[in-house]
């Protein structure tokens, strides 16, 4: 089995504009005398690589402890864009999601995939479109998971984040596919648990049989 990190160093990382950058607080210190080394975090529930849950965008939404343990983890499609998708575009991913899930399970020996098309991870400089998100919500995938630190046009995220969580799908922002080829993985992305958060750091890895 291959583990590849798929996320951002938390330091580090992009920081979607306006969001207050994270910062490691230093609380005791072995060299100046404390019995350990103890540090602090601060930061924003969206920084680096994160989950988004419905709460985000919707009031009456889940929170981030509310949304289903299983949409995180398990099997997921990779597929490689730049630029906008389209609908077209999404429906040639679900399309080629299925066989090449189909295909996966086949050469491994399992009765299924499980269906790898419900998490779908876009390696690249993509900009998911409106009427892309809406094919997806209408497929009730469970997870959708881009590079960019926002699913849809930076300068005008809401209209995509309502379709998509709107459909309850969760979205994992900020993930690093430079090393993944397209193709089916065993995805888990399970974030901190946090009691009524609209969203969580986690750290995102994908595995290959």
């Amino acid at each position: 089995m291959k583990i590849y990190d798929i996320s951002q160093e938390l330091l580090e990382c992009v920081v979607f504009p306006g969001d207050p950058e994270p910062e490691k607080i230093t609380l005791m210190k072995k060299s100046e005398g404390a019995v350990c080394n103890l540090s602090a975090l601060k930061m924003c529930a969206h920084n680096g690589t994160h989950v988004d849950a419905p709460y985000h965008f919707i009031d009456e939404g889940k929170t981030i402890d509310e949304v289903d343990i299983n949409k995180f983890v398990g099997y997921a499609y990779v597929a490689e864009h730049s630029g906008d998708i389209t609908k077209d575009d999404a429906m040639d991913i679900l399309k080629k999601a299925d066989i090449v899930a189909e295909t996966y399970a086949k050469n491994n020996g399992l009765d299924i995939c499980d269906n790898a098309g419900n998490r779908i991870l876009i390696k690249g400089n993509a900009v998911l479109t409106e009427e892309a998100a809406k094919v997806l919500a209408d497929r009730h995938i469970f997870l959708f998971g881009n590079e960019s630190q926002t699913v849809g046009p930076e300068d005008a995220p809401q209209n995509v984040h309502m379709i998509m969580l709107g459909a309850e799908i969760v979205l994992l922002e900020g993930i690093r596919l430079r090393d993944v080829d397209e193709g089916v993985y065993i995805l888990n992305a399970a974030p901190v648990n946090v009691k009524g958060a609209d969203g969580s750091p986690c750290r995102a890895i994908l595995m290959s049989l």
